[in-house]
């Protein structure tokens, strides 16, 4: 089922991205923000598991049966009988303490609900006793004392998903292949037009209509069309082809690098800049697709242009808000 999810989840990166099909699948996940499945659904267990550990075991059944030595914000406990009729294990099998790593040997494991802590063992500090807060503090009523000062369930909540980030950096592509790092966020560049959002995936991953860019139909030399002078790479097609000065000069005087902490990728106004030059000249266009806008419809494009760099000038503004 997981490799199912997979397939599908990396359908609907392609169909977010616009990119190609030969797009590796690490590039993919990290221009389209959405994490591999596999990290994904570790990362939802993990918020599940939070979840139980930090609800009061008199309203939560699960959080009743956890073991006595975690500290949830109530010391409530089931007896040991209902534990083990909640075992779910073959009585072959030795139930662990929920501490101890699970070893080589297959006839040790943890007891279901054993294992909801044990995976979470790293938000419990060094020893695992560290104090657990409640999901909302209005459950708590007058009887119970003041909590301890210490970790709110957001912080928690913020510790999973730092987590999460650490395990998709492991597994994203080296900078060498491939420059931008993983987030969360989408980029900004994400509220244009989807054509425009696609030309600039495709030449952020390396698979475009670039002539460098290996694709399914490399046939061709990669030297670029334009000018003839250097392989037609993504920062050569944008910042240093010859042919294509003037348009530079009108458009992009204010963009001079491209690298993941460009300011170009975080400014609304150098991303209209960036999208009208790649217009203007066709940069990554399809074969045999070239811009040209009708001349009685000259003004009614300038406004229209206009009016979507206002609207994501508002979309950003939002973002940070």
């Amino acid at each position: 089922m997981t490799r199912k999810l997979a397939a599908f989840w990396h359908k609907v990166q392609r169909w977010t991205t616009n990119c190609f099909a030969c797009t590796p699948v690490d590039i993919l996940a990290v221009e389209a923000c959405l994490p591999p499945v596999d990290l994904l659904l570790a990362y939802k267990r993990r918020l599940a598991c939070l979840r139980v550990m930090c609800s009061l075991p008199e309203i939560n059944p699960a959080a009743a049966r956890l073991p006595s030595s975690l500290h949830t914000p109530s010391p409530h406990r089931h007896g040991p009988d209902t534990r083990i009729l909640c075992r779910g294990n073959p009585g072959s099998r030795l139930p662990l303490p929920w501490r101890q790593a699970r070893p080589a040997l297959k006839n040790r494991t943890h007891l279901p609900l054993d294992a909801l802590p044990h995976s979470m063992f790293f938000l419990l500090g060094p020893d695992g006793l560290a104090p657990l807060p409640v999901t909302s503090q209005h459950l708590l009523g007058e009887s119970y004392p003041a909590p301890p000062p210490g970790r709110a369930y957001p912080q928690l909540k913020l510790l999973c998903k730092n987590r999460l980030m650490e395990e998709w950096e492991m597994v994203a592509p080296d900078p060498p292949r491939y420059e931008y790092r993983p987030s969360l966020r989408p980029h900004p560049f994400m509220g244009l037009s989807k054509f425009d959002v696609g030309r600039l995936h495709q030449m952020r991953s390396g698979k475009s209509y670039l002539r460098a860019h290996p694709s399914w139909d490399d046939d061709g030399p990669p030297t670029c069309p334009s000018c003839a002078e250097a392989p037609e790479s993504f920062e050569h097609a944008i910042l240093h082809c010859s042919a294509k000065r003037p348009a530079r000069i009108r458009h992009l005087q204010a963009v001079t690098e491209l690298g993941p902490d460009a300011p170009v990728w975080s400014s609304a106004a150098l991303l209209g800049a960036l999208t009208r030059f790649i217009r203007a000249t066709a940069t990554a266009f399809p074969p045999g697709m070239f811009y040209r806008p009708p001349s009685s419809a000259c003004a009614v494009s300038s406004r229209s242009s206009n009016l979507n760099v206002v609207s994501f000038g508002y979309f950003m503004s939002s973002q940070e808000s």
